[in-house]
């Protein structure tokens, strides 16, 4: 049976018990660099999450005020997610991540150019993140509005 009450007050656990299982943070991967809003998108990422697991974490992402889920304007039969202000605080998190993760690994298929420009102008392309998530966006279909020519940044 899963544990439903908080196993202390330290932030850190706060944060890990909202969102540090694995599924959880690619999900909000894959809103913030894919632009990723259904359930079948979600289902066809690489990383091949079970369907079960795919709603039970929705949910939860849901239920902690991560993500809020809206009928598609595009098909009724379909729900659609987005990121809360709460869920778009947490690109800081998935960017960091992301570099430790292309730092780290010697099998990585980071752009190290990217990696590279993030690291010089980490607040900007946050901030920069932030506002295309909010627009409706994402990293991939807004990359050059993100990460500027170095003459920009």
């Amino acid at each position: 049976m899963k544990r439903t009450d908080r196993k202390s007050d330290c932030a850190i656990n706060y944060s890990l018990e909202v969102i540090g299982d694995q599924w959880s943070l690619l999900i909000i991967r894959d809103m913030v660099t894919f632009g990723k809003k259904t359930y079948g998108e979600f289902l066809a990422s690489d990383e091949r999450i079970g369907t079960s697991v795919l709603a039970r974490r929705l949910a939860d992402l849901e239920k902690h005020g991560i993500i809020t889920k809206e009928p598609s304007h595009y098909d009724g039969r379909k729900d659609e997610y987005f990121l809360t202000e709460k869920g778009i605080d947490l690109i800081p998190i998935i960017n960091e991540l992301a570099v430790w993760g292309a730092t780290h690994d010697p099998s990585t298929g980071a752009n190290k150019k990217v990696i590279g420009e993030y690291r010089a102008d980490r607040q900007g392309v946050i901030n920069r993140t932030q506002e295309i998530i909010r627009n409706g966006g994402s990293v991939f279909h807004n990359f050059d509005d993100i990460y500027k020519a170095e003459s920009d940044i």
